[in-house]
């Protein structure tokens, strides 16, 4: 009896083509290229197939994923399901604190804290202000953030400080959180972009309006804020905003040489892409980009691993390694 393995690769395809700038000007294709895609042939055991949120990379090197069927730990030959044992939570974020423990954000469950061995978990009884967690952060004091759909928190090791609209946020529902590097704390809000000098929150806007569902915030190493949502790509320099894209991002990275990495909607129209916006072309005030990797499923949280690979969460995780893309789901088998 053979078996053979049907690759069910007609859900995410790829695409490698080039793009020049965003909507602004017409966007001109330069050389396209299909990258191969790839089933991982030396995984033991495969790693999640439903939706993946977040990817991180520990202090060892292993890739931590937080996806809707639990948290995963891929070592670079096999995922173990860390958080099998507890059921029914689909998990939004992970981080690995200072001291090597790891914090996972579930949507309903509140958060669980890992040291290794066991488990705790922190709801609003613990003093969360609500159980969906969709952001987990430590800032350079040790403290470590939660951004929930009900509120933000800061958790110092013993008691919880929260703050919602009525203390100056622009909405309760907060997806993202930074520290830059004078020690502000930035939040990504449904209804805005924020920041806490430690005594008030400070809310931007450009030109009087406010920016729309901010899902994500990141500092470059030039100091410029970048951020990213329903009103596009952004970056700030503490003066002027530069607006790169038109089209939702839900994500963004900066790699060793300082590109920008994003997860956004296409620029085509339909599905997602993974698009790089070069360090040189960004300082000088251009909106060009290099589309890497098209999907017709959305396109959710990316790591740039210490190697360079680009892995990224979709129905699945992904891993791009400069030529392919290399599925980590495991591939239907026919008798």
């Amino acid at each position: 009896m053979n078996a053979t393995p049907i690759y069910n690769l007609l859900v995410l395809t790829f695409v490698l083509v080039f793009f020049l700038a965003c909507k602004r000007p017409a966007e001109k294709v330069i050389s396209p290229e299909k990258p191969k895609l790839e089933i991982a042939n030396n995984t033991v055991y495969y790693g999640p197939e439903s939706i993946t949120r977040t990817i991180i990379q520990d202090r060892s090197g292993n890739i931590w994923i937080a996806s809707f069927e639990g948290v995963f730990k891929y070592d670079g030959n096999s995922f173990e399901n860390i958080t099998s044992e507890i059921e029914s939570t689909r998990f939004f974020s992970v981080l690995e604190d200072r001291d090597g423990n790891f914090w996972f954000s579930s949507i309903g469950s509140g958060v669980y804290f890992y040291d290794g061995n066991d488990f705790k978990n922190f709801t609003v009884q613990e003093g969360l202000p609500d159980n969906r967690v969709t952001h987990i952060y430590e800032d350079g004091k040790g403290n470590i953030w939660f951004g929930t759909e009900g509120g933000l928190s800061m958790y110092d090791g013993q008691y919880f400080k929260n703050f919602t609209k009525k203390d100056g946020l622009p909405h309760d529902d907060v997806s993202s959180i930074i520290e830059d590097h004078s020690g502000k704390i930035w939040f990504g809000t449904r209804n805005g972009i924020c920041y806490y000098d430690g005594s008030t929150i400070i809310v931007l806007s450009n030109r009087g309006k406010k920016f729309a569902n901010v899902r994500s915030i990141i500092q470059d190493t030039n100091d410029r804020i970048w951020f990213g949502g329903n009103d596009g790509l952004w970056n700030y320099d503490g003066t002027n905003f530069l607006k790169l894209s038109d089209n939702f991002v839900g994500y963004i990275s900066e790699d060793k040489s300082g590109n920008i990495w994003t997860s956004s909607e296409s620029s085509q129209g339909q599905g997602w892409e993974i698009s790089r916006y070069d360090q040189e072309v960004v300082a000088k005030g251009k909106s060009n980009f290099t589309q890497i990797v098209s999907s017709s499923e959305m396109i959710f949280g990316h790591l740039i691993d210490n190697e360079g690979n680009l892995w990224f969460g979709a129905l699945g995780v992904y891993k791009y390694d400069g030529s392919s893309v290399i599925s980590f789901k495991k591939p239907d088998i026919k008798i």
